[in-house]
């Protein structure tokens, strides 16, 4: 296949993807967790308790750029989603893959619905995904050439990806024992081998430092995470999430087959039993079935070539099967990125309003709303407070990194003062000003304010007909007079920090 023709295929398929998420990204408002990843890029470390330092080093570089925008900082997932597209059809070119099958793998991951949320909120997810299957195409790209750089190569992106999320262990643990089947393990002999993993180590060991010095917050984070989430999945909800997505699975799993089966794809035995040995390990650990979703992209290549393969006497029939499998997933597109204003959006999926009048939303969708509301409030306030008080003598404190990311990100354009919350990575910047006389209260309930305070006046009760059901009747409360000392009550709370 011609190189011109097979980037013209991979770029007119970025550019639908491109388009989509052009007119998502710029919708709605700041997603809570897209707050917390901005706020943590303004208290840059080598760690944080929620995750490792990666995100908050692209959120610096998208305030950098784009200031707090909404639109530019979603350009960085959407990016990551596009090379996805583009590294796909690549490992189906280097699979041998003509252009039909360069075509169907593009088609496999836009018709893999949940790409389109994964990269369009800011989050670690969208470069997880990336780096992985930057990972396997560079090792593939070994196995095609076995020249030793291109191992070198897969040690930096899986040191960087540790930077990023530490479900790469995982795939670490399945490329090691993949290893095994390439050429009996003649592999572990090499000194390139290990080499590499010393890349590895060596990237991720300023995180690992940083873990030691805090206790190894992420182990009480996957605690709390197994309590509250892990815990309650069934056993079958991870095998059985991908059937939601059939088309798209039938193809995996025909590439999958594919890797152990066909001849000409056969030399990449190990990448198939790396994705057995990920897939087994995450269903064993009970994770969330996104987790696995980076493993599809490989597999959406190989089967693209299988198919090219049977088709390569009718070759038309490729277009049938990229048919099959695009346009059953447009209709899901919308509840995925948000490409419709929330009124159609709301028509479009029939949502009828409450006994309350609000519209219950998606989890995502939810989270979207609410926070400029409820910052115009605090601004409010804090602007009636300035009158009989100087700056420094009011404190905002908020209950969960939602409200405080919104006061630290939204607030910025009102001038408010950084907030305090004991709440994952911002119990590590401190309580403020101990001393101050008064202090607005952003969510916390009254059981929560007036163990600390004497005086505490409720200002309004914050609802909104779109936010999640956590930000609906949230109060906002006025308090003065501390009546325990709060640098104790700080320090105390550093083991409840995700509850």
């Amino acid at each position: 296949m011609r190189i011109k023709k097979c980037w013209v295929i991979i770029g007119l398929l970025g550019l639908v993807k491109f388009s989509i998420h052009w007119f998502g990204n710029q919708n709605y408002g700041f997603h809570r967790d897209e707050l917390l990843h901005l706020s943590v890029s303004e208290h840059l470390a080598w760690g944080f308790f929620e995750f490792p330092p990666f995100i908050a080093w692209i959120g610096k570089l998208s305030y950098l750029l784009f200031d707090y925008s909404l639109i530019g900082m979603r350009l960085f997932p959407t990016l990551a989603g596009m090379g996805l597209l583009i590294l796909c059809c690549l490992i189906a070119k280097e699979m041998g893959g003509k252009s039909k099958a360069v075509f169907l793998s593009g088609i496999c991951v836009l018709a893999f619905v949940p790409f389109f949320r994964n990269h369009t909120l800011f989050q670690p997810v969208a470069f997880d995904q990336l780096f992985w299957v930057l990972g396997f195409y560079l090792l593939i790209r070994f196995f095609n050439s076995e020249k030793s750089e291109y191992l070198l190569l897969v040690g930096l992106i899986a040191g960087l990806g540790l930077l990023n999320k530490y479900t790469m262990l995982i795939w670490g643990f399945g490329i090691a024992i993949g290893l095994l089947f390439y050429k009996r393990g003649e592999l572990f002999k090499s000194k390139w081998l290990y080499l590499a993993g010393g890349i590895s180590l060596l990237l991720f060991m300023p995180n690992l430092i940083w873990q030691y010095q805090y206790d190894f917050p992420f182990l009480l984070h996957l605690e709390v995470l197994n309590q509250k989430q892990l815990a309650n999945i069934s056993p079958f909800e991870f095998v059985l999430a991908p059937l939601e997505l059939p088309f798209t699975l039938a193809v995996s799993l025909i590439g999958l087959y594919a890797l152990f089966r066909n001849e000409k794809l056969k030399r990449y035995r190990s990448v198939g039993v790396t994705i057995l040995v990920i897939f087994v390990t995450m269903w064993i650990l009970k994770a969330k079935a996104y987790y696995f979703f980076p493993a599809y992209p490989v597999m959406f290549a190989a089967g693209a070539v299988q198919f090219e393969n049977w088709f390569q006497h009718r070759p038309n029939w490729n277009y049938a099967v990229a048919a099959v499998l695009l346009l059953p997933a447009i209709p899901f597109i919308p509840e995925a990125t948000p490409i419709l204003p929330i009124e159609q959006y709301i028509q479009y999926m029939d949502i009828q309003e409450n006994e309350e009048g609000r519209f219950n939303l998606t989890g995502d969708y939810a989270d979207m709303f609410g926070w400029e509301e409820q910052v115009a409030l605090v601004d409010s306030v804090y602007q009636s407070l300035l009158i009989n008080h100087h700056p420094e003598d009011i404190v905002i404190w908020a209950e969960n990194y939602g409200e405080a990311g919104a006061v630290k990100i939204l607030g910025d354009k009102y001038g408010l003062p950084d907030p305090i919350s004991r709440h994952g990575s911002f119990w590590l910047w401190g309580f403020g000003k101990k001393d101050a006389k008064v202090w607005i209260s952003l969510g916390n309930e009254k059981e929560s304010v007036e163990h600390v305070f004497e005086e505490v006046i409720l200002v309004k009760m914050i609802t909104h007909i779109y936010a999640i059901g956590e930000e609906n009747g949230i109060p906002l409360y006025l308090c003065k007079t501390p009546k325990i000392d709060i640098e104790e009550w700080w320090q105390n709370y550093e083991k409840n920090v995700f509850d």
